[in-house]
Protein backbone atom coordinates (compact mmCIF):
# COMPACT_ATOMS: atom_id res chain seq x y z
CA UNK A 1 0.00 0.00 0.00
CA UNK A 2 1.65 3.25 -0.80
CA UNK A 3 1.37 6.18 1.59
CA UNK A 4 3.11 9.29 1.93
CA UNK A 5 2.45 10.92 5.63
CA UNK A 6 3.81 14.43 5.77
CA UNK A 7 4.67 16.04 9.03
CA UNK A 8 5.85 18.82 10.83
CA UNK A 9 3.41 21.86 10.05
CA UNK A 10 2.08 23.94 12.71
CA UNK A 11 1.97 27.88 13.56
CA UNK A 12 4.75 29.84 13.37
CA UNK A 13 5.47 33.71 13.59
CA UNK A 14 6.26 35.61 10.21
CA UNK A 15 10.54 35.24 10.14
CA UNK A 16 10.30 32.01 11.51
CA UNK A 17 11.22 28.28 10.22
CA UNK A 18 9.88 25.09 9.82
CA UNK A 19 11.09 21.82 8.64
CA UNK A 20 8.31 19.28 6.73
CA UNK A 21 9.49 15.72 6.54
CA UNK A 22 7.45 13.38 4.35
CA UNK A 23 7.79 9.24 4.91
CA UNK A 24 6.99 7.19 1.99
CA UNK A 25 6.30 3.41 1.54
CA UNK A 26 5.05 1.10 -0.31
CA UNK A 27 7.02 2.02 -3.74
CA UNK A 28 10.34 2.18 -4.69
CA UNK A 29 10.96 5.77 -3.35
CA UNK A 30 14.49 6.33 -4.81
CA UNK A 31 13.02 5.93 -8.35
CA UNK A 32 11.11 9.08 -7.81
CA UNK A 33 10.93 12.60 -8.25
CA UNK A 34 9.60 13.89 -5.34
CA UNK A 35 7.73 17.69 -5.00
CA UNK A 36 6.21 19.78 -2.55
CA UNK A 37 3.13 21.22 -3.38
CA UNK A 38 1.17 23.60 -1.19
CA UNK A 39 -2.61 25.23 -1.24
CA UNK A 40 -3.93 27.91 -0.16
CA UNK A 41 -7.64 28.77 0.74
CA UNK A 42 -9.67 29.46 -2.72
CA UNK A 43 -6.01 29.55 -4.40
CA UNK A 44 -4.90 26.93 -6.73
CA UNK A 45 -1.96 23.98 -5.89
CA UNK A 46 1.19 25.09 -6.57
CA UNK A 47 4.44 23.56 -6.79
CA UNK A 48 7.21 24.80 -4.40
CA UNK A 49 10.12 22.37 -4.89
CA UNK A 50 11.38 19.46 -6.41
CA UNK A 51 14.08 17.41 -6.37
CA UNK A 52 15.35 14.52 -8.75
CA UNK A 53 15.49 10.71 -7.94
CA UNK A 54 19.13 10.90 -7.34
CA UNK A 55 18.87 14.23 -4.84
CA UNK A 56 21.20 15.86 -7.51
CA UNK A 57 19.47 18.82 -9.00
CA UNK A 58 17.02 20.93 -7.21
CA UNK A 59 14.18 23.50 -8.99
CA UNK A 60 12.12 25.95 -7.06
CA UNK A 61 9.87 29.11 -8.14
CA UNK A 62 11.09 32.78 -7.30
CA UNK A 63 8.00 32.75 -4.40
CA UNK A 64 10.63 30.44 -2.66
CA UNK A 65 14.08 30.51 -3.83
CA UNK A 66 16.69 31.11 -1.22
CA UNK A 67 14.35 30.42 1.77
CA UNK A 68 13.05 27.08 0.57
CA UNK A 69 15.45 23.61 0.43
CA UNK A 70 14.36 20.55 -0.41
CA UNK A 71 16.40 17.14 0.51
CA UNK A 72 15.96 13.80 0.43
CA UNK A 73 17.24 10.60 2.19
CA UNK A 74 16.66 7.38 -0.09
CA UNK A 75 17.93 5.60 2.67
CA UNK A 76 14.58 6.79 5.05
CA UNK A 77 12.69 7.38 2.29
CA UNK A 78 12.10 10.45 2.86
CA UNK A 79 11.95 13.89 1.80
CA UNK A 80 12.20 17.28 3.79
CA UNK A 81 11.22 21.14 3.08
CA UNK A 82 13.34 23.30 5.17
CA UNK A 83 11.20 26.66 5.08
CA UNK A 84 12.78 29.85 6.31
CA UNK A 85 12.31 33.42 6.11
CA UNK A 86 8.75 32.07 6.60
CA UNK A 87 5.74 34.97 5.27
CA UNK A 88 1.98 35.05 5.80
CA UNK A 89 1.80 34.43 2.41
CA UNK A 90 3.28 31.03 2.95
CA UNK A 91 0.20 29.76 5.00
CA UNK A 92 -1.22 26.92 3.10
CA UNK A 93 -1.46 23.05 3.17
CA UNK A 94 1.69 21.69 2.04
CA UNK A 95 1.68 18.35 0.31
CA UNK A 96 4.40 15.63 -0.47
CA UNK A 97 4.55 13.91 -4.15
CA UNK A 98 5.52 11.25 -5.57
CA UNK A 99 6.31 11.36 -9.64
CA UNK A 100 7.36 7.96 -11.69
CA UNK A 101 9.99 8.59 -14.12
CA UNK A 102 11.85 5.74 -14.95
CA UNK A 103 10.28 3.46 -17.49
CA UNK A 104 8.55 1.29 -15.07
CA UNK A 105 7.35 3.66 -12.52
CA UNK A 106 6.16 6.40 -15.30
CA UNK A 107 2.60 7.65 -15.28
CA UNK A 108 2.43 7.19 -11.29
CA UNK A 109 1.72 9.87 -9.39
CA UNK A 110 1.29 9.48 -5.49
CA UNK A 111 0.05 12.57 -3.20
CA UNK A 112 0.06 12.81 0.91
CA UNK A 113 -2.84 13.86 2.77
CA UNK A 114 -0.97 17.56 3.72
CA UNK A 115 -0.23 19.25 6.40
CA UNK A 116 -1.27 22.98 7.90
CA UNK A 117 1.61 25.61 7.61
CA UNK A 118 -0.01 28.88 9.33
CA UNK A 119 2.69 32.00 9.54
CA UNK A 120 1.27 34.32 12.05
CA UNK A 121 1.74 36.85 14.55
Amino acid sequence: QVQLVESGGGLVQPGGALRLSCAASGFMFSKYVMNWYRQAPGKERELVAGITSDGGSTGYPDSVKGRFTISRDNGKNTVYLQMNSLKPEDTAVYYCNAVGTTLLTRGKNYWGQGTQVTVSS
